[in-house]
């Protein structure tokens, strides 16, 4: 049980990072927060160019998914803010290989 405890007070703090710094930067663009999709999905961060999908390094692989959805369903092109550690090289170049050959744009935010 104390186990459960402290990774639901983990997982909380996390989510709570990640919205801070999707409010940071979505504010820094002037785009729109948690803009609803019609199936009731949001985009984190939707500008007059970018559908933008706010994560952490080491959910790169549904940040592209997230990413091209939304893209997808607003007509505009995905891009992921991904936030980094500094310690995450190989999810990085993972993630580049991925947005170059896609056409997403990628924002770093450093941890």
């Amino acid at each position: 049980m104390r186990n459960l405890i402290l990774f639901s007070l983990i997982a909380t703090l996390s989510f709570a990072l990640e919205k801070d710094y999707q409010t940071k930067l979505c504010n820094q663009l002037k785009g729109k927060m948690e803009y609803r999709l019609h199936d009731g999905s949001r985009v984190d961060c939707l500008t007059d160019k970018y559908a933008i999908e706010v994560d952490f390094s080491k959910k790169w692989k549904e940040a592209i998914g997230q990413a091209l959805y939304y893209g997808v369903e607003t007509n505009k092109q995905p891009a992921i803010a991904i936030i980094t550690n500094g310690h995450d090289d190989n999810n990085l170049r993972k993630l580049e290989a991925v947005t170059m050959k896609y056409n997403i744009k990628v924002f770093y935010i450093k941890e």
